[in-house]
């Protein structure tokens, strides 16, 4: 008889942890079918908008499309990348593509933090217009802030530059022919830096003002705050703007294109994603290469690809990205 006690009452016992679950059941699935419903328009635009247009770009690497062979085009295989490695000109415009990307890079994200501590430590009405005012060039059409880098370096009498430095007893130069990256990197961390800067400033308004009210009741000075309580606590901030300027300069070339066109002279300010458009899109013969193009830029895709692989190791993406530990009260 208490056997069979024993097992009426697993009996029930079962029976109360199964209904819950029953109910638990309907609920999940609903939840991943809500969930795909709202995943969906992104997932299409992502498809559309970045996997087609890669597929089609190596698909296209793999012809020798260009306007000499419209409508005979053929697949060459893997031609246009041995063509790549054999070219003489690879390892100048690799060269000047790395140049470009970290000082530029440097440049963008160490103005950027430099202007957000500097605008969080003076009177807040100063700092919103200073930043402000740093937006400007950023809001301003390509083509227009160019021209007025142009205009700034142009030779005397003209140049704005040259203006102020003659008087110092320095000689005049067309600054655009002599120090064309010197421009070049400045003309695109004005517009670079306004991004971190903006970034940068918000995290440090998130920290908790009690963080830096202790620490000075404790008589630290103001580097040892930044250095120790702002730095660390904006980190993820800072590890995100710098892999995201990254793959953005990576594919940029809209200012070098505005201000030299990749001269002066042959190739000197050229870039792996100008040379790319040059090639498929505006070539110096007037035989635009699709295939080459398309070529050049599919290892470029390839180049971001393991950028953004050894960010996400080396910065531990991971991390940022997880669920927050809660602790139990």
């Amino acid at each position: 008889m208490r056997q069979m006690e024993r097992e009426l009452e697993m009996a029930k016992r079962g029976r109360e942890f199964s209904l819950p679950l029953l109910r638990i059941r309907p609920r999940v699935s609903k939840q991943g079918v809500a969930a795909l419903l709202f995943l969906s328009p992104a997932a299409l635009i992502v498809l559309l908008f970045f996997v087609a247009p890669v597929l089609l770009t190596f698909w296209i690497s793999l012809t020798n499309m260009s306007v000499a062979t419209l409508g005979r085009t053929e697949l060459i295989g893997f031609s246009n990348y041995l063509r790549i490695l054999r070219s003489p000109y690879t390892s100048r415009i690799l060269q000047n593509t790395l140049l470009y990307v970290s000082a530029t890079l440097t440049f963008n994200v160490g103005m950027g933090l430099i202007l957000a501590l500097l605008t969080t430590h003076i009177e807040e009405r100063v700092g919103v217009l200073f930043r402000a005012l740093w937006l400007l060039p950023r809001i301003t059409p390509s083509v227009v802030y160019a021209l007025l880098w142009t205009w700034a370096t142009a030779p005397a009498p003209f140049g704005t530059l040259n203006q102020v430095l003659g008087p110092l007893g320095l000689p005049s130069h067309n600054w655009l022919t002599t120090q064309p990256w010197g421009v070049i990197i400045l003309a695109n961390g004005f517009v670079g830096a306004s991004l971190g800067m903006i970034i940068f400033t918000s995290a440090i308004k998130a920290i908790p003002p009690d963080y830096i009210m202790a620490a000075q009741v404790d008589g630290a000075t103001t580097w040892q705050i930044i250095r120790r309580i702002i730095l660390p606590l904006i980190r993820w901030p800072i590890m995100f703007v710098t892999a995201y300027q990254t793959l953005s300069l990576l594919a940029s070339f809209e200012y070098i294109l505005l201000l030299t066109e990749g001269g002066p002279g042959f190739y000197r300010t050229e870039v792996w994603a100008l040379y790319a458009y040059h090639q498929a899109l505006s070539n110096y013969f007037g035989n635009v290469q699709f295939g080459f193009g398309a070529a050049l830029a599919a290892v470029l895709v390839a180049i971001g690809v393991v950028a953004s692989v050894i960010y996400l190791r080396v910065f531990r993406f991971q991390q940022m990205m997880g669920e927050p530990k809660i602790e139990g009260v």
